[in-house]
C-alpha cells in the first residue's frame, strides 16, 4: 500500500538536492503508477488517470472508458446496462471515469501491485530524474557553447570531477581531462564546453572538456577584448594537452601586431592562459603571408638559420644548428610536429655548422 506521506518527504527531499520543480516530480510518480496498473491488470488498451495531490495527501486512479451501446473492448469501451440508473445522465460517445482508487488502496491482500508500483516507481523515476538532470543542464549551458567558464572543484568520483557551477553539480569526464591538472575539493578551473546539443533521439547533450584544444583561444578572448570584437582573428590552433599550444593569429588592421596583443602588456595575457592551462605552454605566430618566416617562427624556442620552402609539396627544408636540434624537436617531437600541423607543411631538419 502506497504512504502518501513518504512521498511527500521523498519528493521533496529531491526537489531540493536534485533542484527539480515538484511538479515534474509528481508527474514522474503518477506516470509510474499507471505503468504500475497496465502491468498488473494487464490493461495495455485503458486509458488509466492518476491524480496524486500531495497538499491534500489524496491519490485518485480513474480509469476512463467510453460510453457505447455494443461493447466490443472491454478495456477501453463500457455500455448503458454497465452504468444501471445513472445511464440516463449519459449519451453514447461520452468518456466514462471509473474511480478504482479504493480498490487498489484498500487490497490489503494484492502485494503483487504494490511490488510492481514500486519498482516502476523506482525505475522510472531514475529515469526520469536522468532526463530532468540532463535537460537542466542543458538548459544552463544552451547559449555557453564553445566559451571557457570558471568552475569550482566539489570531488572526484570513479575517475570524474564533479564541479560546482551556479549552484549546479557538473561533471568533467575522464576522457576530457588533463593529466597535468590536480582536481582537488574546492580549486577552481576554466573548463571549455565543447558540445551543446539537443538530438530528437538522443536527447540533451553538453560536453565539458579541458583537454580540447579549443580551450586556448576561449581563455584568450576572456582576457584579449581585441578578439571579442573581431580585431584578432585566431586561424588556427594545435594543442598537446599539457605541455604546448601554438596559435596561428591575424589582423586586418596593418598597424597592430596580433600576436604581440595577445602577449601585451608584460606578458600579463599569455601568463594568465598559461596559468589557468596549469603551465601549458602558448606560442603565437602571426600569420603575415610569408611562409618561411612562419615556419621559422614556429619552431619556437629554436633559433633558425634559413628555410626553404616548397610551396608546391607543401614540404619545407629548416636549417639549424647542432644545438638547436633538442629545442626544435622538443619531448618526442613535439615541437615540430605541433609547428608542422599548424602550418601544414612537412618540415625537415637539416643540421650546418656555422
Amino acid at each position: 500500500m502506497i504512504d502518501i506521506k513518504k512521498i511527500e518527504a521523498a519528493v521533496n527531499f529531491i526537489a531540493n538536492e536534485k533542484k527539480i520543480p515538484k511538479e515534474n516530480l509528481i508527474e514522474i510518480i503518477e506516470a509510474a503508477i499507471k505503468t504500475a496498473y497496465k502491468k498488473d491488470y494487464w490493461t495495455k488498451d485503458e486509458n488509466v488517470v492518476v491524480k496524486l495531490d500531495l497538499d491534500a495527501w489524496k491519490l485518485e486512479v480513474t480509469l476512463e472508458k467510453t460510453l457505447v451501446k455494443e461493447v466490443t473492448n472491454p478495456s477501453i469501451e463500457i455500455s448503458f446496462e454497465e452504468l444501471w440508473e445513472d445511464a440516463e445522465w449519459f449519451q453514447e460517445g461520452d468518456t466514462i471515469e471509473i474511480d478504482v482508487t479504493d480498490e487498489l488502496m484498500n487490497d490489503d491482500d494484492d502485494d503483487t501491485f504494490w511490488r510492481i508500483a514500486s519498482q516502476a516507481a523506482r525505475q522510472v523515476i531514475i529515469q526520469k530524474i536522468g532526463d530532468s538532470e540532463k535537460q537542466k543542464i542543458y538548459e544552463l549551458f544552451k547559449d555557453k557553447a564553445w566559451e571557457a567558464l570558471s568552475m569550482k572543484v566539489i570531488m572526484t568520483e570513479s575517475g570524474k570531477v564533479v564541479l560546482d557551477y551556479n549552484g549546479n553539480q557538473v561533471v568533467l569526464p575522464k576522457s576530457e581531462q588533463v593529466s597535468r591538472d590536480t582536481y582537488a575539493p574546492e580549486a577552481r578551473f576554466c573548463v571549455y564546453v565543447s558540445e551543446v546539443s539537443n538530438d530528437e533521439k538522443l536527447g540533451p547533450k553538453v560536453t565539458l572538456s579541458r583537454k580540447n584544444k579549443w580551450i586556448v583561444p576561449a581563455l584568450f578572448a576572456l582576457y584579449v577584448p581585441e578578439l571579442n570584437d573581431g580585431t584578432i582573428t585566431i586561424e588556427n590552433v594545435v594543442r598537446y594537452p599539457w605541455v604546448k599550444t601554438k596559435l596561428l593569429v591575424s589582423s586586418t588592421f596593418e598597424e597592430i601586431d596580433p600576436a604581440w596583443t595577445l602577449i601585451w602588456p608584460k606578458w600579463i595575457r599569455v601568463k594568465s592562459v598559461m596559468e589557468e592551462l596549469s603551465g601549458e605552454k602558448v606560442d603565437i605566430i602571426t600569420n603575415n603571408w610569408n611562409i618561411a618566416e612562419m615556419i621559422a617562427k614556429s619552431m619556437t624556442p629554436a633559433s633558425v638559420l634559413k628555410v626553404d620552402v616548397n610551396e608546391e609539396t607543401q614540404e619545407a627544408k629548416v636549417y639549424i644548428l647542432p644545438s638547436e636540434r633538442a629545442k626544435a624537436i622538443w619531448k618526442n617531437g613535439i615541437n615540430i610536429n605541433l609547428a608542422s600541423q599548424l602550418l601544414g607543411y612537412t618540415i625537415s631538419l637539416i643540421e650546418i655548422e656555422w
